[in-house]
């Protein structure tokens, strides 16, 4: 039996276990989020890497992943299993408390940075169409990326979290909507939607009533068995169910995860169960991130390098300026709205997944796809760097509002002694 076993068919594993044991505890020990390794590592491991060697070394397939799909899966659990820990360290009360961020920030920050991108893009020769799609993909910011680095209990992470909860729950409606401009005929595309949403909302109910009343009795259960093993596999069966059921009716699974979180969030087991998943979803977390340096196609970096570079800083400092100009407006300190809105001006993993739907679509055609791909990947790659320039600037501005607060206080503090 075992010859007919191909080692290679575990190259993948070895890659994604040799880089987690690696890039933790270095990281760690220099005090720099794990996050660029694993985006590293993709870059140094993926088709655009050692992979495209496979051929005349056929050793390296060993030491490099030559298909990001074949780890696609472990990818998006690890996205699932994000916001279904995001779920778990919120409540429905929560949600409602958080409801004018929500809707106010969130929705103004999205919507204004994808129409100042889309305007700037308008001008720049696209067609409305085309605009209105790349706006709308690159306004998106990521979830899998600033909440681990922020911290979701933090005051940056949480007026970041309002913000990623509404793109999070926007991004269905934005892709319908990029069907319905892409549909000879939108009104088709528009019942299409409402009927979706529809769907969604009776499923959500349903969903609601089945855990109000099962989920409290299940984790019981398995709190009576002592079982760590029992409460994981319980708990990893109701983000994937939930996922699967909000993609059956046409919605995102983030949603279906999010929503499997806030009702476990009720029950009294939360911490537990947010425990026993929590190495998994590091590990399925990295496994994302390598697939994110996967992307980055290095041939087509440096055939466009000057544009590419170009096309992330613009979009970075539009998505900052906007943010920091709400924020300011919501009368959040200056040092918290610059820090946030730093860390919030990359695009995202979900950029990605309306880039995809656009060019399906024909908005755009896939060159354009592939450019603003290789933005994204760029972006979400100095997102840990954006994040220290923010906070860098944060504590700036904390200083200077300190020193104009209390001017005589303040100077004696910052004297040399």
């Amino acid at each position: 039996m075992n010859e007919h076993i191909d080692p290679g068919h575990y190259s993948d594993a070895l890659v994604i276990l040799a880089a987690a044991g690696i890039v933790i505890p270095t990281f760690a020990r220099f005090r720099i989020t794990p996050i660029i390794g694993f985006i590293l590592v993709g870059i140094l491991v993926g088709p655009y890497g050692l992979a495209r060697f496979a051929g005349e070394w056929p050793w390296i397939r060993y030491l490099s992943i030559a298909d990001p799909a074949a780890i696609a899966p472990i990818a998006e659990l690890g996205v699932i299993l994000l916001l279904f820990s995001i779920g778990l360290e919120l409540s429905f009360g929560r949600l409602w408390r958080m409801r004018k961020r929500l809707l106010g920030f969130g929705g103004a920050e999205m919507l204004g940075s994808a129409a100042i991108i889309a305007f700037a893009l308008f001008m720049a020769g696209n067609s409305f169409n085309a605009a209105l799609g790349l706006g709308l993909a690159l306004a998106l910011s990521s979830t899998a990326l600033v909440l681990p680095i922020a911290g979701p209990g933090t005051p940056v992470g949480k007026l970041a979290l309002a913000m990623l909860l509404f793109e999070d729950i926007a991004l269905v409606p934005i892709i319908f909507l990029l069907g319905a401009l892409a549909a000879p005929a939108g009104a088709d595309g528009f019942v299409h939607l409402g009927t979706v949403l529809g769907q969604g909302a009776v499923l959500i109910a349903v969903m609601m009533a089945l855990g109000w009343f099962l989920l409290p009795s299940v984790f019981a259960q398995a709190a009576r068995t002592k079982s760590p093993e029992l409460f994981l596999s319980a708990s990893l069966l109701i983000a994937i169910v939930s996922s699967l059921a909000t993609m059956a009716v046409g919605l995102s699974p983030i949603v279906g995860a999010l929503l499997a979180g806030l009702m476990i969030a009720e029950t009294p087991y939360a911490e537990e169960v947010e425990a026993v998943t929590l190495p998994f979803k590091g590990l399925a977390l990295g496994v994302f991130l390598i697939t994110v340096g996967m992307s980055l196609n290095l041939d087509l970096l440096a055939a466009n390098w000057f544009k590419m570079l170009l096309a992330t800083g613009t979009v970075v400092f539009i998505k900052s300026v906007v943010t920091m100009a709400l924020l300011r407006a919501g009368r959040v300190q200056r040092g918290l709205a610059a820090e946030t809105s730093v860390l919030m001006a990359s695009p995202s993993e979900t950029t990605l997944i309306v880039l995809g739907a656009a060019a399906a679509g024909g908005l755009i055609n896939q060159n354009a796809a592939n450019f603003w791909q290789v933005v994204t990947a760029i972006g979400m790659t100095i997102t840990p760097l954006l994040a220290r320039i923010g906070h860098a600037i944060a504590r700036r501005l904390d200083l200077k509002d300190a020193v104009n607060r209390h001017p005589r206080s303040s100077r004696r503090n910052v004297m040399p002694s």
